[in-house]
């Protein structure tokens, strides 16, 4: 039980902050020189931050399913935007599973992050929010997201500091940067769970204790987020991420 409380925390604030929940899930097992959390813990977790997001933007998930025009462009923009993810995650699948194995590479990665992070307080920061976004925009910033297949390189950090170099405002930037991340977060659930099915094994009923504490972990996140970037943007999260990836260089 306290195992799943464990990962499903980590899961939860990781996927959200933008901090590398890869990057995290690698170098904790490292560091502390014990197994990361079983494909079948990792599935299920993933449900848990998945329902974060539709929870925290059930309005914006709301209006989507109007369906009308405003509704079926961001669900366009959406779905333009999920396509590098898409196929960077067909063509670097197996590169992606070798740096899983390479906690180094993935420290040094957290550290790249933290830079990027950091570079973004050097932009002016501009008026735009989700709706006045193109398809253009869009796709720069699932190109964005698509780095974020690199363990250490997280989604949101990637996400977010696209979307202000688009012009967007921080909270607008979070926002369509979460629900960009809907179709990846689920997506990796998915095959997650598929490998798991094909694997034969059961699943530990603990874990779902893992989901709930992942799934409030997460909300608590994005909102903690949300009000974090209106006040100071991304500099705090940049701070964290040099120095977790320094410090962890010299212990795995």
């Amino acid at each position: 039980m306290l195992n799943a409380v464990f990962w499903g925390l980590i899961q939860g604030l990781t996927e959200f902050l933008p901090v590398s929940s890869s990057g995290h899930l690698v170098l904790i097992p490292a560091i502390l020189d014990r197994e990361g959390p079983d494909l079948a813990t990792t599935a299920m977790l993933h449900l848990g931050t998945l329902a974060a997001v539709l929870v925290y933007y059930r309005n914006d998930i709301a209006k989507m399913a109007k369906f009308d025009r405003p509704a079926r462009k961001l669900i366009t923009l959406i779905a333009i935007g999920s396509v590098p993810a898409v196929i960077g995650a067909l063509v670097f699948e197996d590169k992606v599973e070798e740096l899983i194995h390479e906690p180094a590479t993935v420290a040094i990665m957290l550290v790249v992050t933290g830079i990027i992070l950091l570079a973004t307080g050097l932009l002016r920061i501009g008026d735009r929010t989700t709706e006045s976004l193109r398809p253009l925009d869009s796709l720069v910033i699932g190109l964005a997201q698509s780095l974020a297949l690199i363990p250490g390189i997280s989604r949101s950090g990637m996400t977010i500091s696209a979307g202000l170099v688009r012009g967007m405002n921080k909270v607008e930037a979070a926002r369509f940067a979460f629900l960009l991340g809907i179709p990846v977060i689920a997506g990796a659930g998915l095959f997650e769970m598929i490998d798991f099915v094909g694997s034969g094994e059961s699943i530990d009923p603990t874990v779902w204790i893992g989901v709930v504490v992942a799934g409030v972990s997460g909300y608590l996140a994005i909102a903690v987020l949300i009000r974090l970037l209106a006040r100071v943007g991304l500099a705090p999260f940049g701070i964290y991420c040099v120095t977790a990836g320094t410090i962890a260089t010299f212990l795995v």
